[in-house]
Parts: C-alpha cells; sequence; structure tokens
C-alpha cells in the first residue's frame, strides 16, 4: 500500500507546475539585443553535473534562436545560470472522522510522509558592455535525479522562464 501512495505522490510531482518569477531593468531597451555568448566563469561554478548544464544550455540555445537570437564572439548579452535544490518533506494526517462515546466509534488516524526535491534554476542575463544584469528568470519545480525524461523537463524550464524574454514594453 505504501508503493501505491509513493507512485501517485511522484506521478503527480513529475508532472508539477513550474513556477516562473521574472525581473528585469525597465530603463533597458531589450531590442538592441540580437547576439548571445555564455558567461564561462558563472558556468562553470553551477554544482550539477556537466550533463545538465548542457542540457539547460542546448534548452537555451533553442529557446534564443527562436526570438531570432543568434550565438556570436562578440556578444550585446552574456547569460548565466546558477541552480538551488531542496528537500520538501510532506507530511499528511488522514483521519475518517468517525468518534463517539462509543469505542466502536473510533477510527484511527492515517499518516502518510512524503518528500520531493525542488529545483530552482535562475537564468542571467547580463549587458555585455556594461556588465550590468538587465533581465533574470527563475523556475521553481519538483525535480529527481532518477527522471527517465531529463530532457524534457529542463527543456520545459529553460521555455517557461524564457517564455517571457523578452519583457513587453511599460508604457
Amino acid at each position: 500500500m505504501k508503493n501505491i501512495y509513493l507512485f501517485i505522490f511522484g506521478m503527480l510531482f513529475s508532472c508539477s507546475s513550474i513556477y516562473v518569477l521574472t525581473d528585469h531593468d525597465t530603463g533597458v531597451d531589450f531590442s538592441k539585443y540580437k547576439t548571445y555568448a555564455y558567461f564561462k566563469p558563472g558556468i562553470d561554478k553551477v554544482e550539477i553535473s556537466d550533463l545538465d548544464k548542457r542540457r539547460i544550455l542546448k534548452a537555451i540555445d533553442l529557446q534564443l534562436s527562436e526570438k531570432s537570437m543568434m550565438k556570436s564572439e562578440m556578444p550585446d548579452l552574456l547569460i548565466s545560470i546558477n541552480t538551488t535544490a531542496k528537500e520538501k518533506v510532506y507530511i499528511d494526517n488522514m483521519n475518517n472522522g468517525f468518534w463517539g462515546w462509543n469505542p466502536w466509534f473510533w477510527s484511527p488516524n492515517f499518516n502518510s510522509v512524503s518528500s520531493r526535491t525542488e529545483g530552482i534554476l535562475y537564468i542571467d542575463l547580463i549587458d555585455a558592455k556594461t556588465k550590468q544584469l538587465v533581465w533574470q528568470g527563475k523556475g521553481k519545480g519538483g525535480i529527481s535525479e532518477y527522471m527517465k525524461n531529463r530532457d524534457e523537463r529542463i527543456g520545459t524550464f529553460v521555455e517557461e522562464i524564457l517564455q517571457n524574454y523578452p519583457p513587453e514594453v511599460e508604457m
């Protein structure tokens, strides 16, 4: 029975939503950015596997190419990434609510403990000339190092984050 609960929770969390927050410098004209390169010192510091780094960078390349941006040796933007992960523990107390003066009306509680790893991916866009952060996207959602569809999940993370780039012009 415990395995069934774990399977159900795993299925729910593997399809869980990605919560995205973005922020940007409102004084910047994002239409001037046409080219990009990766900020290698920042990416080298990220403490994830090289395979996952390559997956993230490949997904960023795909999303930015769809926005008509190109990689360049003389970029307008530098891109850096960062990741964090934390374990979240959930405790559920299930009681069917029967109780009374008679001992036959008593019902036991059922407790369920589950956990999941919540990952956060930050994508920073830095103006190559001024070296100032001009846009930051943050995606938060369930992850697992044992996922079979890592390419797809990482691609979805990046797509959801970069969906808000370039930011809409504020009037």
